[in-house]
């Protein structure tokens, strides 16, 4: 390829190098130029352009991409169209991503014009997601190397796809384990083993004891099952614990105990009669990631799983932390995990489009600015802080709400949606909160007890972390978020609340019914009036 300015009269079938926008002339990066487009270019004054002209020998940069992101596609794996350049690889089935990290690293050292990256290996994936993207940086690239680096990474990427699997669920117990844990156990793994397609074929229940797990191991209902998990009432300590000793006691074989990922690290895997056994550390009763999702993951994707595999997985193990475990990582915020302290934020940026020439916060109600209400209410319940986030007209709505002990944070972003006026939130929660309510400043009927019973519903031990306001079952707003989530929505991006989070994560969801007031906004002129709301000079834009 040879790449440079040239006489635009010189061009003629050349690809432009940047695009060109220029009273009414526009080409973009890439395009060939025939001669009507050089005469176009020509007449508006361009005397030279810069462009790359194709040789025999080489491909250009579509299909460089298409021939290197096809080669790579493996089982359940398939590659877009490409475009600038570009080809995705998707997958076809949920499974687990399998990748030759040494034929991908070997491909992308034969030439820096090609690049190739993907997700890391035995990442848990859903049908459609994007897997890897083969990207040619200039706009043509030599057919041989392109060839040389096809062959280097042929079916590179793949997924081992899921398939339906029967899981027998064997719980032991102890005078101390409340029922309550082990219903929980059960539907947390249920829903792991959705994705699947799998199902629970048995629940069984058998004390602590050594001899009454080997009696269980050995019945029709597990040795029927394609995969075992057992909950332990007590954590696995050795070897030679109950779970792992009834495992070789019942004939089967302890692959390995102990796990270089946290949390995770009491798992037991062993194998009975071919049957993969789980003994399921204690942080598997919490719907958080942790280590047994990455052994569950691979066998229910009929991934084989040896002592190596487990012990190589310390790279990347260091996972979030559950706070629900009994000694966190991090030094408890008071000695009782269900003490909620909570700060406030309120979201008062907007610029009410729906609204026209006024602010909504601005709005009267009984003499007094919307937004004024809201803080109020907040201000009296059991919050240890309010936040208020001010964006559009933030002046106006700082002086709406002068006199009351709130600390408020700019967001200069605000018309890049919600989630910027939440993360501006989030990041202003003092350390020593433990959860953050976010509220909405055009809810002014959400009252004082609706926070508090939020505030009080929150439950660590009982894994409820996300607090939703219902109306008659239908979600609305305030939402009370446990610190665990925090990082969660510092990544949500563009015009979008902490709804994806909610769905990802319904274990952890409790909701408290207050009415109408949780799904009653005044987004408009009706339904501001509606609520015996004025507008007036005081909300007018500037």
């Amino acid at each position: 390829m040879k790449f440079g300015s040239r006489a635009a009269e010189e061009s003629i079938g050349c690809y432009l190098a940047h695009s060109i926008k220029h009273n009414g002339l526009s080409f973009t990066k890439g395009h060939q130029l025939t001669a009507e487009d050089v005469n176009q270019l020509i007449a508006a004054g361009f005397a030279d352009v810069t462009v790359a002209q194709v040789e025999d020998t080489d491909l250009h940069e579509d299909e460089a991409a298409a021939l290197l992101a096809n080669h790579a596609c493996g089982n359940a794996v398939s590659a877009s169209t490409p475009f600038t350049g570009r080809a995705n690889l998707y997958a076809t089935h949920s499974g687990v991503l399998q990748v030759d990290v040494e034929k991908v690293t070997e491909a992308n050292l034969i030439d820096p014009a090609l690049t190739f990256a993907c997700l890391p290996p035995f990442t848990e994936v859903r049908e459609g997601r994007m897997l890897a993207t083969a990207k040619i940086i200039p706009l043509a690239v030599d057919q041989q190397l392109v060839q040389d680096a096809a062959e280097k990474i042929s079916a590179a990427i793949s997924v081992a796809a899921y398939s339906p699997k029967s899981v027998a669920v064997i719980s032991t117990t102890l005078p101390h384990l409340k029922e309550t844990t082990i219903t929980k156990s059960l539907r947390v793994l249920q829903e792991r083993l959705d994705i699947a397609d799998s199902t629970i074929s048995a629940d069984l229940r058998v004390p602590h004891d050594e001899a009454a797990l080997i009696n269980v191991l050995n019945t029709e209902q597990v040795r029927d099952a394609d995969l075992v998990v057992v909950f332990g009432a007590s954590a696995v300590v050795d070897q030679g614990d109950v779970i792992p000793a009834a495992i070789q006691a019942a004939g089967g074989e302890l692959v390995h105990f102990g796990m270089p990922v946290d949390p995770g690290n009491l798992l037991v895997l062993g194998d009975l009669d071919g049957t993969p056994v789980i003994g399921a550390p204690g942080c598997a009763r919490s719907p958080q990631e942790n280590g047994f999702d990455w052994i569950l993951q691979r066998l229910l994707a009929d991934i084989s799983v040896t002592r190596r595999d487990i012990m190589s997985m310390g790279v990347g193990g260091l996972l979030k932390e559950i706070h629900s475990r009994p000694q966190p990582r991090d030094h408890p915020l008071s000695e009782d995990p269900d003490k909620t302290v909570c700060s406030g934020v309120l979201l008062a940026a907007g610029n009410s489009s729906r609204m026209g020439q006024h602010n909504k916060l601005l709005a009267l109600i009984d003499g007094k600015p919307v937004v004024r209400h809201v803080a109020e209410h907040a201000l009296a319940s059991d919050l240890s802080e309010l936040i208020v986030v001010t964006g559009a007209m933030a002046s106006k709505v700082e002086e709406a709400l002068s006199g009351l002990p709130i600390r408020f944070r700019h967001n200069a972003d605000f018309d890049e949606g919600i989630s910027s006026s939440i993360k501006k939130g989030i990041e202003g929660v003092a350390e020593q909160s433990n959860s953050a309510l976010i509220l909405l400043g055009d809810m002014p009927f959400i009252s004082t007890e609706d926070i508090n019973t939020l505030l009080k519903s929150r439950s660590v031990t009982q894994d409820q972390l996300i607090g939703v306001s219902t109306t008659q079952g239908k979600r609305g707003n305030p939402v009370l978020w446990d610190r665990a989530f925090f990082e969660d929505l510092l990544c949500l991006r563009g015009d979008i609340g902490g709804k994806p989070i909610i769905q990802q994560n319904p274990s952890v969801v409790y909701t408290v019914e207050v009415g109408e007031a949780a799904r009653r906004d005044l987004d408009d002129p009706e339904a501001l009036h509606s609520a015996g709301g004025i507008l007036g000079k005081h909300s007018e834009k500037p």
